[in-house]
């Protein structure tokens, strides 16, 4: 569904700059907040001994770092699924004794 009169090709453009201009930013230890959205960063992954599955071997895995992203909190709610709210137990009652009478 096309929500915006943008051709393609010029939507395509924009969202390529964006994204590198993201990535660079992170390449940089920046961190880049798009409001209502969320915001991405750079974290620290400490290092760490793992298990091979095929050798069975533990293996050190060096520390690094890795882009992380947590959402905002109109995307949430954008995402989030409504709960339904069970009528209380009174209520219940009062229409299992109608369903009986009927």
């Amino acid at each position: 569904m096309l929500k915006s009169r943008i051709h393609a090709e010029r939507c395509c453009e924009s969202l390529e700059a964006m994204v590198g201009t993201i990535q660079g930013a992170l390449a940089k230890g920046d961190k880049v907040q798009i409001i209502g959205f969320g915001s991405f960063e750079v974290r620290d992954r400490k290092e760490r001994k793992v298990i091979s599955p095929a050798t069975g071997q533990e293996i050190t895995v060096p520390a690094t770092k890795v882009p992380a992203f947590k959402p905002g909190k109109s995307l949430k709610e954008a995402v989030a699924i409504p709960k339904v709210v069970a009528p209380p137990p009174k209520a219940a009652k009062r229409l299992q004794v109608r369903k009986r009478n009927n």
